[in-house]
């Protein structure tokens, strides 16, 4: 069993530029995930976990949007920037938004983790698991899932809190990332019983490793 206080909930890019059908950025299956993504914040913020928003903010002028999406971003009239008509592009869904005591940061490519401080501040908060959330599955989901794997986190996925285009995408990256080691849950399972079921892979194999030195 994981202690809550030492894990923490990240919300990944549930940003309306993300959700709106209307923005060029829209992925198709995360507005139907709001509902989700708030009980599972409300339940990580009752268990003591920390929470992070982590989200983006293009530069008005695109000159840090991915180059292969900078097409679609620059003829979609610039959402998920201060740039955008829609002045609420960037911001979360009501439901979704920061409370007092949430840390909300600003990421410049996929992953969570590239070229932010979110590994150093999770370090500090003695933070050893990540139960990642929000969209998009294939993309900043799933890279941050690996750079969190990689950087020896234990990796949870709530996954009716995730989505993708299509269900196909989505059941294909839920796949790869429980093959290679991220521990699936359902909001229901997390609500209900909160991290019980989630093993403490890292501390098991510090432990066997302490135990094979001679």
């Amino acid at each position: 069993m994981i202690d809550p206080r030492k894990a923490a909930l990240i919300i990944i890019d549930m940003q309306n530029g993300f959700i709106d059908p209307a923005s060029a950025l829209c992925v198709e299956g995360a507005a139907a995930t709001v509902p989700a993504c708030s009980r599972a914040l409300d339940r990580a913020r009752s268990l003591g976990m920390p929470v992070f928003h982590v989200v983006r903010e293009y530069a008005e002028d695109g000159s840090d949007v991915e180059a292969v999406r900078h097409g679609t971003w620059r003829d979609g009239g610039r959402p998920v920037s201060r740039a955008c008509a829609n002045p609420h592009s960037l911001d979360e869904p009501a439901p979704l938004a920061p409370q007092p005591g949430d840390r909300v940061i600003v990421k410049p490519r996929f992953s969570a983790f590239f070229n932010t401080n979110l590994d150093t501040v999770l370090r500090r908060l003695d933070v050893g698991t990540v139960v990642l959330t929000g969209t998009t599955t294939p993309n900043c989901i799933r890279t941050t899932c690996y750079d969190a794997l990689s950087l020896d986190y234990n990796v949870a996925v709530i996954e009716d809190c995730t989505s993708s285009r299509t269900p196909a995408v989505q059941a294909a990256n839920i796949e790869d990332m429980a093959h290679i080691g991220a521990q699936m849950l359902t909001c229901d399972e997390f609500c209900k019983r909160g991290l019980e079921n989630v093993r403490d892979v890292s501390a098991e194999v510090a432990a066997a490793v302490r135990g094979l030195r001679p």
